[in-house]
């Protein structure tokens, strides 16, 4: 993967794990709803279109609240 370039998204997101994490769900959403954010992408499968929006700041780590107990936590 050339573009967005490693470096631009670690300026972005504060790990590869979150990373990953992010433009994977964003990248399953695409597929199902076809919900683009951009008007044109240098891509053109989903993942590198999520990618693509990280770099452009359109898409962003939400904050997790602390207090939130998931279903396979309990």
């Amino acid at each position: 993967m050339l573009y967005p370039s490693i470096d631009a998204l670690k300026n972005k997101i504060d790990s590869k794990y979150s990373l990953v994490s992010l433009a994977s769900k964003r990248a399953r959403q695409m597929q199902e709803e076809g919900d683009e954010q951009l008007g044109a992408y240098v891509s053109y499968k989903p993942v590198g279109k999520a990618l693509e929006e990280v770099a452009a700041g359109v898409l962003r780590k939400e904050k997790q609240d602390e207090s939130t107990v998931y279903e396979d936590e309990v």
